[in-house]
């Protein structure tokens, strides 16, 4: 049985990765911030919590080996980083220093498995993101996760540890309340003119949460060495058609704007070539059309 620790497990990424894991025979570790009660825990998988800031003392504390280490805490928006710069520092680039010290000076067979972001490439224009482009981010949030990136990097070369990093794109799915989709749902239930910031011809590329934590742990089982793969469906899809079809599925008349504005740090195309991905034998299996009828219906369930 192999032993993971998830950090993190109480997000929305963090809790279906353990979901996953669990599911295929591991003995589950989490710990991070958040209130959980064993009842409400195991019934993602995990079957430790630790409640506390990722610090390499903390992970001492926890005084286990671990097979695999996935790094889902951590800073998870661009609005933040500009914001709160200092604090998403920390939160993405000091945690994961201190689980790869962890690793290096007591764990060193443990894999790493870091969940990235194509942020740390920038605005590369509406072509299939490869991972072996440029790397020119535009945030602090990108800059932080292409710092934590290069720490990766330099504790595979030096120390041998074995790494692999994921570029998830846009992950939804239920028990996400938070970002475009909830915000999208929540004004086209409260409203009947609607306004989104951009142009609408935005594109983003799509990925059920369910098909990113299956991704993730197949990953874990190919790393070998250092490794980099994107997690996306493939498919660039432009805003205002996410936007009409949740409008469809709320049958309701929707008058939908958008403001031309632009938020600092987002760039305007993300599509991402899933070669790499592909070639571990794993492919999407929810289309973005499905899903977003599953994620109406979830928002539903909660607000009816």
């Amino acid at each position: 049985m192999k032993n993971v620790l998830i950090t993190g497990a109480y997000g929305f990424l963090g809790r279906n990765v353990a979901k996953e894991f669990k599911a295929n025979g591991a003995y589950v570790v989490g710990i991070g911030h958040g209130k959980w009660y064993q009842d409400e825990y195991t019934k993602w998988g995990i079957d430790e919590w630790h409640e506390t800031t990722i610090t390499f003392e903390a992970l001492l504390n926890v005084n286990q080996e671990f097979d695999v280490i996935v790094h889902c805490g951590g800073s998870g928006s661009v609005g933040f980083s500009h914001e709160n710069p200092y604090e998403d520092f920390q939160k993405s680039v000091q945690s994961t220093l201190s689980l790869l010290e962890f690793i290096r000076l007591r764990n060193p067979q443990c894999k790493f498995i870091y969940p990235s972001s194509p942020a740390v490439q920038g605005n590369l224009g509406n072509i299939p993101i490869k991972e072996s482009m440029e790397s020119v981010p535009v945030s602090p949030y990108g800059f932080h996760k292409k710092i934590a990136e290069q720490l990766c990097l330099s504790y595979h070369n030096n120390f041998n540890i074995q790494v692999g990093i994921i570029r998830y794109f846009s992950i939804y799915g239920a028990g996400l309340k938070k970002q475009l989709l909830w915000d999208a749902c929540r004004k086209i239930q409260e409203s009947d003119v609607v306004v989104f910031f951009g142009t609408g011809k935005e594109t983003r590329d799509w990925l059920n949460i369910s098909d990113a934590a299956r991704l993730l742990r197949m990953f874990s089982e190919h790393v070998k060495g250092y490794d980099v793969i994107n997690g996306g469906s493939g498919r660039s899809i432009e805003i205002q058609k996410v936007i009409s079809d949740l409008c469809s599925h709320f049958n309701k008349p929707v008058s939908v704007k958008f403001n031309g504005a632009t938020k600092e740090g987002d760039p305007i195309y993300f599509w991402a070539d899933i070669t790499k991905a592909l070639s571990l034998g794993w492919k999407p299996e929810i289309d973005v059309e499905d899903g977003l009828e599953g994620y109406v219906k979830y928002y539903k369930g909660l607000t009816s």
